[in-house]
């Protein structure tokens, strides 16, 4: 939803003089956008719950991404589950739900796009730990993982309280029939603050941290592929689908938030998106929103469901782990192959880097 003026989302264009063609364009408008969210929310909520219970069912709780992905998947049902009020409100233009709805939804919108967004960054951050310092992630606990995971949502409903409090339900008059919309009561100046601190929280500081790591990680895998591999398997390991994966990543992230936050700066310090049609401006919503909810939608795919013979690697990670942890005792070299209980769904890129310091099977 749109942060700065949370109405703006569900208004369709109006037209100055009601032709036949505007009403039409109208029409197309509210139907492309409700089709194309509820679409989104249809696929987004199937691949986040399959994830909950591949999760359950393959991990059986023992895996040490498993809390990260079940929050995740949690954090995007919830961001989700905001989609049939945006829609209903589209289509009817008129806000249903009451004041105590829109405490609720805008700031659920926001905490959960916050949470999201966090345990991307802390799951970003494992990925790489579990590279460059395999033994202390593997020493890690579940339970520190839950206190991560539940700073995550604090921080985030944190940040997303001023939301709950400083909006209100204001009735106007058009056309002789009485319409609700929810509105911030901010002052300018404070609301101008809101966004940037939200802004650089929500996406400049995590995308810089997600993009930077995740940087660090394929120049390893690429400079790994100058050693000297001699197991066959670790020859069979694909070449290319690391970088595919890391670049993936990287991208969905910039591309579904950074043009939603960017329209939003953009309108509370142009005062209205400067001099841009009122057709425009909710042609440009239509865009951001879609693009903003996306992201809930890829992300059980990127981290989960792409995983090639998810259950296999899974079985044979519990095997070899017995194995890792005799050969540890007695390698004088640093070994990573901790790192492939971090990835859930980049085992190619823990084969590969474990070619550069070891030999060893993937």
């Amino acid at each position: 939803m749109n942060v700065s003026d949370p109405f703006q989302n569900t208004s369709p264009p109006t037209a100055p003089h009601g032709g036949s063609t505007v009403g039409s364009n109208e029409l197309l408008v509210t139907s492309l956008l409700g089709a194309v969210l509820t679409l989104m929310c249809l696929v987004g909520v199937m691949g986040n719950v399959y994830t909950l219970v591949v999760m359950n069912i393959s991990v059986k709780v023992t895996g040490s991404m498993y809390v990260y992905i079940v929050n995740l998947a949690l954090a995007d049902l919830l961001y989700l589950s905001t989609i049939p009020f945006v829609v209903c409100t589209y289509f009817a233009r008129d806000w249903y739900f009451g004041d105590i709805g829109c405490r609720i939804v805008f700031s659920l919108d926001l905490l959960t796009m916050h949470a999201s967004i966090f345990i991307l960054t802390v799951m970003s951050t494992e990925r790489y730990l579990a590279v460059v310092s395999p033994l202390d992630t593997f020493g890690r606990s579940r339970r520190y993982r839950r206190t991560v995971t539940c700073v995550v949502w604090l921080v985030s409903f944190l940040l997303a309280l001023p939301t709950m409090i400083m909006i209100d339900l204001k009735s106007s008059i058009q056309n002789g029939v009485v319409k609700r919309m929810c509105h911030p009561t901010w002052q300018i100046t404070a609301y101008k603050v809101y966004l940037t601190v939200l802004f650089n929280t929500c996406i400049l500081a995590p995308g810089l941290i997600i993009c930077c790591l995740y940087l660090k990680l394929a120049r390893t895998y690429w400079l790994s592929q100058t050693a000297v591999f001699t197991s066959e398997e670790v020859k069979k390991c694909p070449k290319q689908k690391v970088l595919y994966i890391i670049f993936s990543i990287v991208l969905t992230y910039w591309a579904c938030f950074l043009p939603f936050w960017l329209w939003q700066l953009l309108s509370i310090y142009r005062h209205g998106h400067g001099s841009l049609s009122r057709r425009a401006v909710v042609y440009v919503n239509f865009v951001v929103t879609c693009l903003a909810y996306s992201n809930s939608c890829i992300n059980p795919f990127l981290y989960t469901l792409l995983t090639r013979n998810y259950q296999e690697y899974l079985r044979e990670r519990q095997k070899s782990g017995v194995g890792f942890r005799r050969k540890l005792r007695y390698s004088s070299q640093r070994s990573v192959s901790s790192a492939s209980h971090q990835f859930t769904n980049s085992t190619v890129l823990t084969c590969a880097v474990e070619g550069k310091w070891r030999q060893s099977q993937c």
